[in-house]
């Protein structure tokens, strides 16, 4: 059938008709995109999230403005570290004043106890109150000069005026933050403060081979190219400077207990000139009646002849083990508990610390594995350069650290000054070497004068003391300490 043309021609003109009616209302091609309009003040350019107790403005803690867009204005006055020593008593200070003056004067703060062990092992004869009060000098010809150089500038990497060593598992902030903000991976994982830290934060300073890092297993292990093995047991790996051994972990430990568990804040914030006595701990608080009933711990019960422990972080409620075997009575005033219950010993024997000033640090490649990123850079770059721990300013002179060896297996046992047995650990068994910038050796394999390498510890490594305990309550230091002299 053939189609009528008027009425094509009604079809054709009703639909350009609707084009050209829909043509007239499109939007014009050029219409500008608007932009976000930028919120003033901090959290316009920072998404932080904080916890109640903080969530107040910004330049409470860190000054600065608050109600400006402009980033040059907004952080004139910045302190982009409110918590460090230098500022902690005016920002932390102003809400919490007791805790802050109860930790500045802390041994956990001032490192008061091993700043002076180590200088009195080298001659000194005054007590200082700080490791920030180690005089800092530019001639290192004398034993003790050389000890405080290398305190300050290899030693105080745990320092809470550090933010801890470029290394994953060490960084972390500083004074009250770097226990009470969370760090992983090498930077700040939240600005929600953390009441009660966990024991990732207390391994960013208590790694390598010392108390706390024998808690969770870890024994550190050769840093002599040949006599490494690295495995890898983490994405990175070397977390926190060295490959480490993962040996048996504390009992505590595989308990669920967190390091607060037995060191809460009342004894890391003790003064140290007047430890409060509820501060004190020992096997005895948890595992002997009278003493827990005295304790008067949060997390320690003690009801119907047994004494209860609920850890901080599990919230689990455990039956603590009581003191009745027989060992107890017959030994408790000949031995330490540590003697017949610590399971492997931290055993760095002649430990040895070279400076280096003149430009032949990278001869010592197959030590490059320091613990210490500053000394690695310096011998893969050849520049013997390290900061101070506390300024931070860099300084000539590169602290390269070796072993005669590092073991576990043999306890090293010996009496004490209260005449019990303890275990011991070679702190003070080092020596110092000093070659300046001329090559010249100043200083030649300096020891402590007067002082035993071995001082007294307590290992957190426990567990059962086994059917053979009573092979260890005989002392072999002093036969050790003679065949080594020999």
């Amino acid at each position: 059938m053939e189609r009528d043309p008027i009425n094509s021609l009604y079809s054709h003109f009703f639909w350009l008709v609707c084009l050209l009616l829909v043509g007239c209302h499109r939007q014009p091609e050029n219409t500008q995109k608007i932009d976000a309009v930028q919120l003033p003040g901090c959290r316009g350019c920072h998404s932080v999230t904080l916890d109640p107790s903080h969530d107040l403005g910004c330049p409470t803690c860190h000054s600065g403005k608050d109600d400006l867009t402009e980033k040059n204005q907004s952080h004139k006055g910045l302190i982009s570290q409110p918590a460090h020593p230098d500022h902690m008593a005016k920002t932390c200070g102003a809400c919490h004043k007791k805790s802050v003056e109860h930790a500045v004067s802390s041994s956990h703060f001032t490192l008061h106890n091993k700043t002076n062990t180590i200088r009195r092992a080298f001659g000194a004869h005054n007590t200082l109150a700080s490791s920030t009060e180690i005089p800092v000098t530019e001639n290192h010809d004398t034993p003790l000069t050389l000890a405080d150089d290398l305190l300050r500038r290899r030693c105080l990497r745990c320092h809470l005026y550090s933010s801890g060593d470029d290394y994953p598992a060490t960084i972390r902030g500083t004074g009250c933050a770097a226990c009470h903000l969370h760090y992983e991976n090498g930077s700040m994982q939240s600005h929600s403060f953390l009441r009660t830290p966990g024991d990732d934060q207390c391994l960013h300073c208590h790694y390598g081979n010392r108390v706390g890092a024998d808690y969770v297993g870890r024994y550190e292990q050769d840093i002599q190219w040949e006599y490494r093995t690295p495995f890898v047991f983490s994405d990175h790996p070397r977390p926190s400077g060295v490959e480490y051994h993962p040996l048996s972990m504390d009992i505590h430990a595989q308990a669920g207990m967190g390091c607060v568990d037995c060191h809460n804040g009342m004894e890391l914030k003790a003064e140290q000139k007047n430890e409060r006595p509820s501060a004190k701990i020992s096997c005895l608080t948890c595992h002997d009646i009278n003493t827990a009933q005295q304790a008067a711990r949060e997390n320690i019960e003690v009801h119907n002849g047994q004494i209860y422990v609920t850890g901080t972080f599990n919230g689990k409620k455990m039956v603590s083990p009581l003191l009745t075997h027989v060992a107890h009575k017959k030994y408790s005033g000949k031995a330490d508990c540590f003697v017949c219950h610590a399971q492997w010993v931290f055993s760095d024997q002649a430990t040895h610390f070279l400076r280096l000033d003149n430009e032949d640090v990278d001869s010592w490649s197959f030590l490059s594995v320091q613990g210490s990123s500053s000394v690695e850079t310096a011998i893969d770059t050849n520049n013997p350069v390290m900061p101070d721990g506390i300024t931070g300013e860099l300084k000539q002179g590169a602290w390269i650290k070796s072993f005669l060896q590092r073991r576990w297996a043999v306890p090293l046992i010996g009496k004490g000054e209260d005449g019990r047995l303890h275990l011991y650990r070679p702190l003070l068994d080092i020596s110092l070497s000093y070659v300046d910038e001329e090559g010249e050796t100043i200083v030649d394999n300096i020891k402590p004068v007067d002082s035993s390498p071995f001082l007294p510890y307590s290992p957190h490594t426990i567990g059962p003391a086994g059917m053979y305990y009573e092979n260890r309550l005989k002392p072999n230091l002093s036969t050790y300490l003679q065949t080594i002299k020999n």
